[in-house]
């Protein structure tokens, strides 16, 4: 059998979502699948099954083909700090931080540990769907291309390529795109996937004939635009969520500070009918809002400077509104923060928002658990990841109007969703979100099969 990557022809074209839709049409075809991305770059992460850390896209394409995670799924991961630095995840473990051009000074010194991660997930599968980043032709990159060039390449990959028609242009990203690929991949492109049409698909019938005429490009699909609100990788596909808001009953902030991470905590929040959830990323007046949640952030100190610069740390100081702090949003609140090992930053001290009678001390080694909690006087399921520790408060706090956790993925419980937003509206109704996510995974992923040449994908890698 063949192995599959996913090219895009520019970044945000859908990679992620192709990835779990082939491997499900793999997998519902019979063969046994795992997602894989070589590199991936995103702040937003996951403890695996195995206690490694893992990329949030690869752990939800995981999720959506109930498989067990692990650092094989993802073996590189750059999470990105302050002035320029950037974390380093190798096989799942902080490995250090360096500079952009640090990391590709030694990128063939990764390029084993990427060709041996493949190799242990293939034994394990019989197919492997390879999701790529970014575009796979920047031409000065292409020889530090691991997710793409690299992967395609060492294992000869059968590839489809994807392309975002709602950008404009699609007809020139998908040739230029193809006839940039070096000749031996050229050969292996099954053909394109149009994604995120909007409105008339006949419309663009003659564009599918250009294509496959002009282009000798088969095109196995043109995906309508739907937005699934789950498995958000980067900021670009947060903030392009979609909500119903005819019947929200309470208003919900969210401070999106620039190095805000692990928003997918919101996703069970952005699913929910009752709550009218905005991204605030300027000086605003909060007490218009029932909860301000601060949430995860890569780089507390730099984050909470941007809050004292744009003026909403004096309005979380003495806001009416019920805060909720998540991680780095909870170490925030505390009286004092202190990097003195420069964990995220320059090595430093500084006062938080005060509203939390407690010091964080950031250690050098991350805390990574994923399990059960009980917390607020409930039991939680929640995974822990921080360097930062609050002396008297380790895992939560609650007081009045004030409350945060160092456990993310809290309000994917629907008891502690109940708590609170029963708490500030009594007509506040729960829901099942497990049900929700299942049944909008399963309708979405046949949705979209539905327009994709099946047929074509399952005999090209035999």
């Amino acid at each position: 059998m063949k192995n599959i990557s996913i090219f895009g022809t520019s970044s945000d074209s859908g990679k992620s979502t192709l990835t779990f839709i082939i491997a499900k049409l793999l997998q519902d075809s019979g063969y046994s699948v795992a997602p894989f991305k070589a590199q991936n770059v995103s702040n937003n992460s996951t403890v695996a099954d195995d206690g490694s850390e893992l990329a949030i896209a690869q752990a939800f394409q995981a999720e959506v083909l109930d498989i067990k995670t692990s650092y094989l799924l993802n073996p590189i991961l750059l999470k990105i700090e302050a002035k320029g630095r950037t974390q380093l995840i190798l096989n799942g473990k902080v490995k250090k931080t360096l500079t952009p051009k640090e990391y590709y000074k030694d990128i063939n010194k990764l390029k084993p540990i990427v060709k041996k991660t493949f190799k242990e997930l293939q034994k394990k599968v019989d197919i492997i769907v390879s999701e790529g980043a970014g575009s796979p032709v920047e031409l000065n990159l292409m020889d530090k291309d691991l997710s793409n060039i690299y992967i395609a390449s060492e294992f000869d990959t059968k590839i489809i390529l994807v392309a975002d028609i709602s950008l404009g242009g699609v007809f020139a990203s998908i040739y230029g795109t193809y006839n940039l690929l070096p000749k031996q991949l050229q050969k292996n492109v099954i053909g394109v996937v149009v994604n995120k049409f909007r409105g008339d698909m006949s419309l663009f019938d003659n564009g599918i004939k250009i294509i496959e005429k002009e282009f000798n490009l088969p095109v196995l699909g043109v995906l309508p635009y739907n937005s699934l609100n789950l498995g958000f990788e980067d900021s670009a596909s947060l903030f392009n969520y979609s909500q119903n808001k005819s019947n929200t009953i309470l208003n919900i902030a969210i401070i999106a500070y620039p190095k805000m991470s692990n928003f997918n905590d919101f996703e069970s929040l952005i699913a929910d009918d009752s709550l009218n959830i905005e991204f605030i990323k300027g000086n605003i007046n909060l007490d218009s809002y029932d909860m301000v949640i601060l949430p995860g952030s890569k780089s507390v100190i730099e984050d909470l400077s941007w809050l004292q610069q744009n003026g909403l740390f004096k309005k979380l100081q003495t806001t009416k509104s019920f805060i909720f702090g998540i991680c780095g949003g909870y170490e925030m609140m505390m009286d004092r923060i202190c990097d003195k090992y420069g964990v995220e930053n320059e090595p430093t001290k500084t006062n938080g928002l005060a509203l939390i009678k407690d010091k964080v001390l950031f250690k050098k080694k991350k805390n990574l658990k994923k399990g059960r909690y009980t917390i607020f006087n409930m039991e939680v399921d929640g995974f822990l990841m921080h360097n930062g520790v609050s002396y008297k408060y380790p895992l939560y706090y609650e007081d009045k109007n004030i409350a945060g956790t160092f456990l993310h993925k809290i309000f994917d419980n629907d008891n502690i969703r109940d708590k609170f937003f029963k708490r500030l509206d009594k007509d506040y109704k729960s829901f099942n979100y497990q049900e929700y996510k299942d049944k909008k995974i399963d309708y979405f992923t046949k949705d979209m099969l539905k327009y994709i040449d099946t047929r074509k994908i399952i005999d090209s890698i035999k």
